[in-house]
């Protein structure tokens, strides 16, 4: 398989101890049926086990889904994981509730999309995309 063949392979995580995942499973759904490979790795996962199943199943893209207010812990806990295990050059997205006031704190992070409980599902489709692609040229 070529590199425009290979299909983009996204890391879907469900970090901290929010036990709801319905949304989660909903985009990992819509991402599967746009022609992603996902992996979803359940729920409760740390930064450190997010980190390291994004090394060695090589994804392209890591999203974390976050409904219990601590996305901004998270985030800075996880950004230190994806340095330390090198993984800067994946596209880092973030779902859940997210409020509006937190969103370029999350971006200064590092963290490249925030997408809100309510978010289109072609917007995030079209959103990997392009981030991806952007990565491959």
């Amino acid at each position: 398989m070529n590199a425009q063949t290979k299909k983009i392979k996204i890391l879907i995580a469900k970090p901290g101890l929010d036990g709801h995942d319905v949304g989660a499973k909903v985009v990992v759904r819509a991402l599967i049926e746009a022609g992603f490979e996902v992996i979803y790795t359940g729920l409760r996962k740390s930064p450190e086990e997010i980190a390291l199943a994004a090394r060695d199943a090589d994804v392209d893209v890591i999203g974390l889904s976050i409904l219990s207010g601590s996305h901004l812990p998270i985030c800075h806990d996880m950004k230190s994981e994806i340095e330390k295990y090198q993984l800067a050059s994946k596209v880092w997205v973030i779902g859940g509730n997210i409020p509006k006031e937190d969103h370029d704190a999350l971006l200064e992070i590092g963290v490249e999309g925030v997408f809100n409980t309510g978010s289109k599902l072609d917007d995030i489709i079209a959103f990997i995309r392009e981030k991806v692609g952007e990565r491959a040229s």
